[in-house]
């Protein structure tokens, strides 16, 4: 069952970005020029997705299982720091560049464009490269 919610839940999002056209990176390119034609599209996308998700994180807030039994997992810090900031600078950097994020190369990946697998193929070395250094770190104690 978790596995078929978890699909769906996938597929309802997979099928928002293309609805909405967030896989398509010219119109996240759009948005990020500021300077040229701004497109408010995605910031309308993303009140959405706060509004959702805010409602979400307040329903949950003090489970413990989510309605499927699987435990809820939430990050246990609220810390900014080095690693944090770095991360998502790269992040933003690339998001700038190339108007792809993980949800939308999926996307793309699926549609077998080549700007997505390339996008895809980067964001998995990444993801390998991260790992790597994560295991040459030392545990953090609390």
């Amino acid at each position: 069952m978790y596995i078929a919610a978890s699909f769906l839940a996938g597929l309802v999002f997979g099928l928002g970005l293309i609805v909405a056209g967030m896989a398509n990176p010219a119109k996240v390119l759009g948005f990020l020029d500021l300077a040229g034609a701004w497109d408010p599209t995605l910031a309308l996308v993303m009140v959405g997705a706060i509004a959702v998700g805010s409602g979400a994180f307040a329903l949950m807030r003090n489970k413990t299982r989510t309605l499927l039994g699987a435990p809820v997992l939430l990050p246990g810090t609220s810390r900014i720091d080095r690693r944090l900031v770095v991360g998502s600078t790269l992040f933003g950097v690339g998001w700038g560049l190339v108007g792809i994020c993980p949800g939308p190369a999926l996307v793309l990946v699926g549609y077998a464009l080549p700007k997505g697998l390339v996008f895809f193929g980067a964001m998995i070395a990444g993801m390998g490269v991260f790992e790597c250094f994560e295991r040459k770190r030392e545990p953090v104690t609390a």
